[in-house]
């Protein structure tokens, strides 16, 4: 049995867990650590269960507690060495991750942590360098794909092989272009570096939905330009349109922006040691 819950998801924070009973991962630490700290605590998390930290990007809000985390519960970062340059060069972390913490993954190279069997996947975005992840863990595949800025086949694949899927939803366009917003800013999000609409991502999984997905968590939506019941009713009415029904063919939540949401329960089927 898998755990799955978000701590928090969007621009004020992104950390996601990922665990069972005894073996665990964080990806993403772009919460404060106290906040961090408590959450696990009300959730029963074993500090020493965790056996690492999975970063996306150098952005803060995905890596504001890494340094921390990691020196605290003395456990590596794991991302690619551009993304721990970007992390190294940021001045708002103020908590560097120590050198004997980071260890450098390839793209599209699988590595092995406890029985996750992991790998990192390029993703387009104006950060020094992005990857999402996926995850196997028995007969189990997990995947999260945040702040995406095109729909790519790398994108497309993973939704088409995965069971579980976390996939950003930014923004509703409409809400984009006539809010306040300045332009450069606009244009930035929707340039194919930035994020994902809600209706591109409706569109991404109406185009790849295969019978063994079972559950979708759409994260990091925007405060200024989303709100989660429209998040959830444009991929709910785009994929309706196309005889899929969330909540019969397979299960979507939208992930809370600044409090817990889960956890989620996931079956699996032994991992063979």
């Amino acid at each position: 049995m898998l755990t799955f819950i978000s701590f928090g998801s969007g621009s004020c924070g992104n950390c996601y867990y990922l665990g069972t009973q005894t073996d665990a991962l964080i990806i993403d630490a772009g919460i404060g650590i106290r906040r961090l700290k408590k959450v696990m605590a009300e959730y029963g998390i074993k500090k020493g269960n965790i056996r690492a930290i999975l970063i996306t990007h150098d952005h803060s809000d995905h890596i504001k507690a890494a340094g921390y985390l990691s020196d605290e519960i003395n456990v590596p970062v794991y991302t690619t060495q551009l993304i721990h340059d970007g992390i190294h060069r940021n001045f708002m972390m103020n908590h560097k991750i120590a050198a004997n913490h980071a260890i450098s993954i390839e793209k599209n190279t699988p590595f092995t942590i406890a029985g996750f069997e992991i790998t990192a996947f390029q993703i387009p975005h104006d950060s020094t360098e992005n990857v999402g992840y996926s995850i196997q863990y028995g007969d189990v595949r997990f995947s999260i794909m945040t702040d995406v800025g095109d729909v790519t086949d790398n994108i497309r694949h993973y939704i088409s092989t995965s069971n579980y899927i976390v996939l950003e939803a930014n923004y509703d366009l409409d809400m984009l272009r006539t809010g306040r917003y300045p332009e450069q800013l606009k244009e930035r999000i929707t340039c194919g570096t930035g994020h994902l609409s809600n209706l591109q991502t409706a569109q991404a999984l109406s185009d790849n939905i295969h019978p063994d997905l079972k559950h979708v968590w759409l994260c990091h939506l925007s405060e200024e330009n989303n709100h989660p019941e429209l998040a959830r009713k444009t991929v709910e009415s785009h994929l309706r349109s196309f005889g899929i029904i969330p909540g019969v063919d397979f299960e979507l939540d939208v992930l809370k922006r600044k409090i817990v949401t889960g956890p989620f329960f996931i079956r699996t089927s032994p991992v063979e040691e």
